[in-house]
């Protein structure tokens, strides 16, 4: 079967309405993900055993190919002389790059969750718990602050960037009064690598906020995570305030700025 982009002698021949687009683009899609999947598992590979294992062209083949390269996902290296037969310069041989590779997390997602539900099955609860905050733990490495109040806008800034550091797009934000003093800082984590197992595994998200207790020496408060749906995980963590009834105003403090869960959600809570 062949699973070329092209369009048919006869369809050449009719005009194509453009919602004919959307059904070509799926098409093309899958076979950019069939080229993919026969890099992970075969790779590395030659453009023509691609074209062969595929049934696509050999144009079709190297449109999918500079693609990848382009995107950062594969990459072309030189043929072993051991690989090279005939007369003629050796061909390349295509493979996936690390970048490639964790675009494809989905099937380590599954892995991830079956070993934690052995994990439970076989210790329990309290063994996933351990797990999960010896992981944080180490993520956080060998922060131990304790802060006082006007030191903990700079050490919440450490536990981002550890964070970040693990894959979290992590950055802090600023949650002040009108009168300008500062209530607390937000922890706002903008991706997780590890949503999917945390929205079966809650354990994940919970040790996460009971670390950052206790590097901070202070109470934090979880406001939104991704395994729960929301745009980023936010972690409060408070201040003394100027009032009881201070409105609160918003500003970047670390990292990117980019928009997290207003903090206006700390009066639901």
């Amino acid at each position: 079967m062949k699973f070329g982009s092209g369009v048919s002698a006869g369809a050449a021949a009719t005009a194509v309405p453009p919602l004919d687009a959307a059904p070509a683009a799926s098409a093309e899609g899958q076979t950019r993900a069939a080229v993919v999947r026969l890099l992970l598992e075969s790779g590395p590979v030659t453009a023509g055993e691609i074209g062969e294992r595929l049934g696509l062209s050999a144009a079709g083949v190297r449109r999918h190919l500079d693609a990848l390269i382009d995107a950062g996902d594969a990459v072309a290296n030189p043929a072993a002389a051991w690989q090279h037969n005939g007369r003629g310069r050796p061909a390349k041989r295509f493979q996936l790059t690390a970048a490639g590779r964790a675009k494809l997390n989905h099937a380590y997602d599954d892995l991830a969750s079956a070993a934690m539900r052995q994990l439970r099955e076989i210790g329990g609860d309290d063994a996933v718990r351990t797990f999960a905050r010896r992981r944080i733990d180490a993520i956080l490495g060998d922060l131990t602050i304790g802060a006082a109040d006007e030191d903990l806008p700079a050490a919440v800034g450490q536990v981002a960037e550890a964070l970040t550091r693990a894959g979290y797009a992590a950055s802090t934000q600023k949650v002040g009064g009108s009168a300008g003093f500062l209530q607390g800082v937000q922890i706002c984590q903008h991706h997780c690598p590890v949503s999917h197992v945390a929205a079966e595994f809650p354990e994940l998200c919970e040790a996460e906020q009971e670390a950052f207790a206790a590097v901070l020496g202070t109470h934090v408060q979880r406001l939104a995570t991704i395994a729960n749906g929301d745009c980023a995980c936010t972690t409060h963590v408070p201040l003394q305030t100027s009032s009881p009834d201070s409105s609160p105003e918003t500003s970047p403090l670390h990292g990117s700025p980019v928009p997290v869960p207003s903090p206006h959600r700390m009066s639901n809570e």
